[in-house]
C-alpha cells in the first residue's frame, strides 16, 4: 500500500495542494505522539466534522496540482515536500481552518487538527461555552476561508491589493474567480 491510499474511499474531502502556508516558516517536526491507526483517525475525524456541521471540507497537502487525479485523490507516485496539512471547512460556526506541521508525518499531522476538534467540542459538552464561542478565535486567524487564502497568494504574487485587482479584473483579461478570491482577501483584512 502506497502512502496515498490512505486517502482512498475517504467521502466528502477535496484533496489540494497547500495554497498559503498560514503564518511563517515553520520549526522543524518532532516525532508523533499518537499511536492510533489510519482508521481510527479518519473515523475521529469524520465524526468531529459531522458533529460540527462541515461542509466543503478541504485537505491541502504540500503536493502539487499535477500529483492529484481527476477523482481528486494523489497518485501513487505524489510525494509530500513536507509534512504540513491544511483543513478547511465551512461549519456551523462560520469557516474555519488548521493547519499544523508539528509532527514528522502528514498523518500525525492530521490526527492532531482531528483530536484538536474534538477538545474544542468538549468546551461545549462540559457547559463551559454555549454557543460555539471557542470556534470565533480560530475564524478570526484565518478570516475570509479559502477564497481569501487564494486572494492572499495572488497579493503576494503581485506585491499589493491594487496590482493583484488590476491583474486579476476580467475587464482587464483576468480571470473572474481570481478577482473574487482577491476581493475577499481584501474584505477579510479589513
Amino acid at each position: 500500500m502506497g502512502e496515498w491510499s490512505d486517502l482512498e474511499g475517504w467521502d466528502g474531502v477535496t484533496v489540494r495542494p497547500i495554497s498559503t502556508w498560514p503564518g511563517g516558516a515553520t520549526a522543524g517536526a518532532r516525532r508523533s505522539p499518537f499511536d492510533a491507526p489510519w482508521s481510527t483517525t479518519v473515523g475521529d475525524l469524520s465524526r468531529e466534522l459531522r458533529l460540527i456541521g462541515a461542509r466543503r471540507v478541504v485537505l491541502e497537502l504540500a503536493i502539487s496540482e499535477s500529483e492529484i487525479r481527476l477523482d481528486g485523490q494523489p497518485y501513487a507516485r505524489a510525494r509530500a515536500r513536507h509534512p504540513g496539512v491544511v483543513l478547511s471547512f465551512e461549519s456551523d460556526h462560520g469557516p474555519l481552518r488548521y493547519a499544523t506541521a508539528e509532527f514528522e508525518t502528514w498523518q500525525a499531522n492530521l490526527r492532531a487538527i482531528a483530536l484538536g476538534l474534538e477538545a474544542l467540542r468538549k468546551v461545549d459538552r462540559y457547559g463551559i461555552a454555549k454557543r460555539g464561542e471557542q470556534y470565533r478565535g480560530y475564524r478570526q486567524i484565518e478570516s475570509g476561508g479559502p477564497s481569501a487564502e487564494r486572494g492572499r497568494a495572488l497579493i503576494h504574487k503581485h506585491g499589493d491589493v491594487r496590482r493583484a485587482l488590476m491583474a486579476t479584473h476580467p475587464d482587464h483579461g483576468g480571470d473572474a474567480a481570481a478577482f473574487a478570491d482577491v476581493q475577499a482577501a481584501r474584505e477579510a483584512s479589513a
